[in-house]
């Protein structure tokens, strides 16, 4: 039997463009490409810069991922100059990210993921009482009324005659599809209560940053004042604001995602074996926890998990990491076989594709934007199960303890984290550990200006005159999506080199010199396992590449000229 090529370009309900190229036979996949189509070259714009300005244009690499490339960026200015910050910013910092990571995964899970495991069009057939009582055996969270259900319902069903507004599109009715009427119902209501519930808890960068999305930061700290007394500075008022947040994010994870979570992966436990991805996983320290220089962590240690041992942690060495280009559209002097440390990395674009537009790109050595980070050698995936495995590895006493009663109500083990069910359930699993630390933070916040501690900027470092005249920094950040870091080179006063290297990046990559597959491309085709039983409506290759959170904006930094919507070709 022939094999059939697949083109899925793009991949929706993701940041940037993401094409995948299959090849299948017999309802499995059995190699697969992930294909980057956008250049951006943020790098390029930052050279010759002043560094107290990167953090400015290294947010604008993405419009969802921008507070984490503001702290990755002034952490690496901040190392270069050796700058230390007053512990009130650094909570500050914490508090800001911590709020965006929160935001991020509910937002992943109901708007980006949920509607690969939920058919809209089923929840027009629930029950709105049987639905009530669902909801209320899962979790006290109040909107569980039949009389809500039944308003969501009608206001579903009022835009299917327009072809269901912005749940167009989908592959309703697939046989993939497990979920009860009401367990549809319940899930499509909080798809659009999140959507309420993440405009109001994200105000707190606006409190703290002044805005959002691209909060504000400043190297030596952060741009804001706090004075109890003072009427535009941050006061008790203010404080009592971001407490209700803190608090409002806190309950919507306890009480309707997390639930929600394991009550949809309860119906599809198969994908805890499914799109397993590479055995070698890195984490830089908590969730929302930054650094400047080497990361050490901070709940945690920063470590690595090599080839599947998920018992046994090994340190985070900097200096083993190396970017390849064999398979992505760059040149350096050095060729194409050579990996560079982002110290000595270069972005110089140098397409050589076919000219769109073409059928395919994975039969070209080279097939994407994105370069191939290793590890000592090895494809690295990154993200909340890298963090959750390298925790339950280092013996983190809470996390052993929420992750062993998941996986039980799961009936999975550990190694199942690695996996499409393992990667989305390590984003629910570590929003309820980040919402106890967001408590944490804000109240050492609180302590720190009851006690007169109110600085949040240090201004020994801020003119250039008091930098050496060459220096070298790094900046690491554990973003919603994995391990983000920033490399920059400073002479004169002046940015002369620049790097990123992102979590899509490590997970979206190609094949390396010696063709080893980067995470996307393992999780698909890595065992010639992994399920595809429509090619025209992929719906299990959307959910093992969603399980990732891409954002492939941050992971190259043209669209082809006249690209239309979503297209899937079978060759």
């Amino acid at each position: 039997m022939a094999k059939e090529r697949i083109v899925i370009d793009p991949i929706t309900r993701i940041e940037g463009h993401l094409r995948i190229e299959l090849e299948a036979d017999g309802g499995r996949i059995g190699n697969a490409w992930a294909c980057a189509t956008q250049f951006r070259g943020i790098e390029r714009v930052l050279q010759g810069r002043d560094p107290r300005d990167a953090w400015a244009f290294a947010q604008r690499i993405c419009g969802v991922c921008t507070g984490v490339h503001a702290i990755a960026s002034v952490r690496t200015v901040e190392d270069a100059i050796k700058c230390k910050i007053p512990p009130c910013a650094e909570l500050i910092r914490s508090l800001v990210s911590g709020m965006a990571t929160l935001q991020d995964h509910v937002m992943h899970f109901y708007h980006l993921h949920a509607l690969d495991w939920v058919d809209v069009m089923s929840a027009l057939k629930a029950d709105p009482a049987a639905t009530s009582r669902l909801a209320a055996s899962l979790s006290p969270w109040p909107n569980n009324s039949a009389t809500w259900y039944r308003e969501v319902q009608k206001r579903v069903a009022d835009s299917a005659g327009g072809g269901l507004g912005i749940f167009a599109g989908g592959y309703w009715g697939h046989p993939a599809y497990r979920l009860p009427p009401e367990a549809n119902l319940m899930a499509l209501a909080h798809y659009l209560e999140a959507l309420s519930w993440q405009r109001e808890v994200i105000r707190l960068h606006t409190i703290f940053a002044g805005k959002n999305p691209h909060p504000n930061y400043l190297v030596g700290g952060m741009a804001c004042s706090i004075n109890l007394d003072n009427q535009i500075a941050i006061n008790q008022v203010r404080l009592d604001e971001i407490a209700g947040m803190i608090d409002q994010a806190r309950r919507f994870v306890l009480e309707v995602y997390y639930p929600d979570m394991l009550a949809i992966a309860s119906f599809y436990p198969e994908y805890a074996a499914i799109g397993v991805s590479s055995p070698t996983l890195i984490a830089t320290g908590e969730s929302a926890y930054s650094c400047s220089g080497a990361p050490a962590g901070g709940v945690f240690p920063a470590g690595v998990l090599l080839d599947g041992n998920y018992g046994a942690a090994h340190p985070f060495e900097h200096k083993r990491i190396a970017e390849f280009i064999s398979s992505a559209w760059y040149s350096q002097p050095e060729g194409d076989r050579q990996g560079l440390h982002p110290w000595q990395g270069r972005t110089e674009p140098h397409y050589t594709g076919p000219t769109p537009p073409f059928k395919e790109l994975s039969d070209h050595p080279k097939y994407t934007w994105c370069k191939a980070p290793r590890y000592d050698g090895r494809a690295v995936q990154v993200g909340p199960n890298a963090r959750i495995l390298l925790a339950l590895a280092q013996g983190h006493a809470e996390t052993a303890q929420l992750a062993g009663e998941g996986l039980g109500k799961l009936k999975a083990g550990v190694e199942a984290l690695n996996s499409t069910l393992g990667r989305t359930y390590c984003r629910a699993l570590e929003s309820v550990l980040l919402a106890r630390r967001m408590d944490q933070w804000f109240a050492q916040l609180n302590d720190r200006i009851r006690s007169g501690d109110v600085a949040t900027f240090n201004p020994e470092l801020w003119e250039p005159a008091n930098w050496p005249r060459q220096a070298q920094g790094m900046g690491f950040m554990e973003a919603a999506r994995g391990t983000l870091s920033h490399w920059v080179e400073i002479e004169n006063g002046r940015i002369s080199r620049y790097q990123a290297v992102v979590p899509s990046t490590w997970n979206s990559s190609g094949r390396d010199p010696g063709g080893q597959m980067g995470p996307f491309e393992q999780a698909l085709a890595g065992d010639g396992t992994h399920p595809l039983s429509d090619p025209k409506r992929p719906i299990e290759v959307l959910r093992t590449i969603h399980s990732f959170d891409p954002c492939e904006s941050c992971a190259v930094h043209m669209v082809v000229p006249g690209g239309g919507g979503v297209e899937v070709k079978v060759q």
